[in-house]
């Protein structure tokens, strides 16, 4: 059972974790491109997109940490420092994610899409400033986690 947990575990950090810290990544730039060409529906439409992968991934990232106790509990590993400095890593890592890149992501999208007012518009347009170094954040924070998934101190496997 332990071996299935970690399996299903690892595979949704791959397949939800790693397209939101590219989607995120990318729609800083993308943002910026909308803002210099406003004719220019493409980069819009893409910065949607990265949006939507971001929000819709975060969700069902869910399963990562659930997978992951499940898995920690079969280990009987789960009052190690390692693991619980990665949770505490995890919970931030999904803060920042909740609190300032999704939010500054629909910001602009408000401006790009014209739906916003000149005071939001203004505060959006610096919020993009910004977003790119909360989404270095994130990304640092779950690089951080990662590689104390891999090299964990007190591991078994002689890495």
């Amino acid at each position: 059972m332990t071996k299935f947990l970690l399996a299903v575990h690892v595979l949704a950090a791959v397949i939800t974790i790693g397209p939101v810290t590219v989607a995120a990544s990318m729609f800083p730039p993308t943002a910026r491109r909308a803002l210099a060409g406003p004719g220019d529906a493409a980069p819009l439409a893409e910065a949607r997109t990265l949006h939507r992968i971001c929000r819709v991934y975060a969700v069902i990232a869910v399963v990562v940490p659930v997978f992951g106790l499940a898995t920690a509990r079969s280990l009987h590993v789960l009052g190690s420092p390692w693991l619980l400095t990665s949770i505490a890593l995890t919970a931030a890592a999904a803060a920042v994610l909740g609190i300032l890149v999704l939010p500054r992501q629909s910001a602009a999208l408000t401006v790009l899409d014209g739906t916003a007012d000149p005071q939001e518009a203004a505060a959006a347009l610096r919020a993009v400033g910004r977003l790119g170094m909360y989404t270095g954040l994130f990304n640092l924070l779950w690089a951080t986690v990662t590689v104390l998934m891999i090299v964990r101190p007190g591991s078994t496997t002689g890495a």
